[in-house]
C-alpha cells in the first residue's frame, strides 16, 4: 500500500525560499518561446538552461549551466535542479 502524497498547491510552491530560492533546468531551442515570448528566433535542436523562480517565472537563459548558478549567486538565490 503507497503512502498518501502531499500535493502542494502553486501558491504554496511559489512561496518556497521566500523569494531565495531558483531552479536550474534544462531546455531545448524548441521550448525558449514558451519561457520567454520575446526571445529571437532559435536554430531547433539546441539545448540551453534556463534560471526559473519558484512559481516558474523565467529569470534568465543561457548556454552555460554555470553562467545560470553564478548568476543566481550573484542575486542572492540559492540555485537548485529541477528535473
Amino acid at each position: 500500500m503507497s503512502e498518501p502524497r502531499n500535493v502542494m498547491t502553486p501558491e504554496n510552491f511559489a512561496g518556497l525560499g521566500n523569494g531565495q530560492i531558483a531552479f536550474v533546468r534544462p531546455v531545448s531551442s524548441d521550448e525558449i518561446r514558451q519561457f520567454f515570448p520575446n526571445a529571437p528566433a532559435v536554430q531547433p535542436g539546441q539545448n540551453f538552461w534556463a534560471l526559473l523562480d519558484a512559481a516558474g517565472s523565467p529569470l534568465m537563459i543561457s548556454d552555460s549551466r554555470e553562467a545560470i548558478v553564478m548568476n543566481a549567486r550573484e542575486n542572492d538565490l540559492e540555485a537548485v535542479s529541477l528535473h
